[in-house]
């Protein structure tokens, strides 16, 4: 067990009588108490992401009292949110996801200030933005803001609690490089390098049950709240999992691995470091990849070509484009479905949004299929251009 660590932050001078009622049940917690309490209030929490997990941590932080809550995110509200992102309503659908929260916040505690960023978070702006907050929460799907965020908050010397969330399963961790008494570690002793390109899904791509970011995310605001006022023992070089089907937690010890290379400056691109997309899979792409448009006039000229798609079979339940043949990509990846394809006529491959048609593509082109393409977009594309009354996911 590691030890508790010191508060993070200083108590503030004093709370009103109004905050000493609407906060009374921390107050009468002898661990958290007055002392606590001012320690949230004085606190400057950021979170990346108003989403999945950013809703209920932006929600319970700003109910617990923390006193300045910041949010980065540049997205707007789509409807696909709100099986999860419980932050947002119907009515703010196309609205800034920043100010939405806000909007939330504001109802649950006036008494906390809100801080809105806009914009994407690169390696132009993390210094900047994280400079001013004690601590920061980062909830984000993608492994390249992982890095991100975990290379920003080692060069500021800033706590950060980490947690992800995928299907039925999720984790959380928290990480500090600086931490007192030798315990100090960071994100690269978990994941010293990135997982190859296309191994791991997305949210988007692989959903998530939307009560599993609740879940996730209250861990993640307790172990917060713990960092704040220096109670309990916080998740610092321990990392629990979570398996919302089996109903069960599990911990893993995380150790300072002496081979991580130290973090001196922020990468110029985290996406090229963790190849959101394999280079093969952007050389197929290259010259060979139809607009929405110029896929439909293929149809429309009557040619002959085989549509494949390679998403699941789940995927394709929801929607697919009239005429086309499913085909998994990992059954295209292992080579197993190649005996299955035409030798004598185009292919044209298809996915949700482009990215694993890609990589199916490289593999395509490997195998001897010169005149294979991919559709950019994938079904989404179609749908947003070509044929507005198919379902979009």
């Amino acid at each position: 067990m590691s030890a508790t660590l010191p508060p993070l932050v200083e108590p503030a001078a004093e709370l009103t009588k109004e905050e000493v009622a609407r906060y009374s049940r921390h107050l009468i917690i002898p661990d958290v108490g007055m002392d606590g309490q001012k320690r949230l209030k004085n606190a400057r929490v950021l979170i990346i992401g108003a989403g999945g997990l950013g809703s209920p941590a932006l929600l319970y932080l700003a109910a617990a009292g923390v006193g300045t809550l910041g949010v980065i995110d540049f997205d707007v509200v789509d409807e696909s949110n709100l099986q999860r992102q419980v932050i947002h309503g119907q009515s703010d659908i196309d609205k800034s996801k920043a100010v939405s929260a806000k909007e939330s916040v504001a109802e649950i505690n006036p008494y906390v200030h809100m801080r809105l960023h806009e914009e994407q978070l690169s390696s132009e702006n993390a210094l900047d933005v994280f400079r001013d907050y004690d601590l920061i929460l980062d909830g984000t799907d993608n492994f390249s803001t992982r890095y991100l965020v975990n290379d920003a908050a080692v060069l500021l010397g800033k706590p950060y609690v980490w947690g992800s969330i995928f299907r039925f399963e999720g984790q959380v961790s928290v990480f500090w490089e600086d931490a007192p008494n030798g315990q100090g570690l960071n994100y690269r002793d978990l994941y010293p390098e990135p997982p190859p390109p296309g191994m791991v899904p997305s949210c988007a791509e692989g959903g998530v049950l939307g009560v599993l970011c609740a879940s996730i995310g209250s861990i993640m605001v307790t172990e917060a709240v713990k960092l704040i006022t220096g109670i309990g023992d916080p998740l610092l070089g321990r990392l629990i999992s979570y398996d919302a089907l089996d109903m069960r937690y599990r911990e893993v010890k995380i150790r300072k691995d002496p081979d991580t290379p130290k973090v001196t400056e922020l990468l110029d691109d985290y996406d090229a470091f963790c190849g959101a997309v394999s280079d093969e899979a952007q050389q197929a792409a290259a010259g060979h990849t139809l607009t929405p448009a110029e896929l439909k006039a293929k149809f429309d000229a009557d040619e002959d070509f085989e549509l494949i798609d390679v998403r699941e079979p789940h995927e394709y339940d929801i929607v697919n484009i009239k005429g086309a043949r499913l085909i998994p990509k990992d059954r295209i990846l292992s080579g197993e479905a190649l005996a299955e394809l035409p030798q004598d006529k185009p292919i044209v491959l298809h996915c949700k949004s482009g990215a694993r048609s890609a990589e199916a593509l490289s593999a395509l082109h490997k195998a001897g299929f010169a005149d294979a393409s991919h559709l950019g977009g994938g079904v989404l594309g179609w749908a947003n251009q070509v044929d507005p009354s198919l379902p979009t996911y």
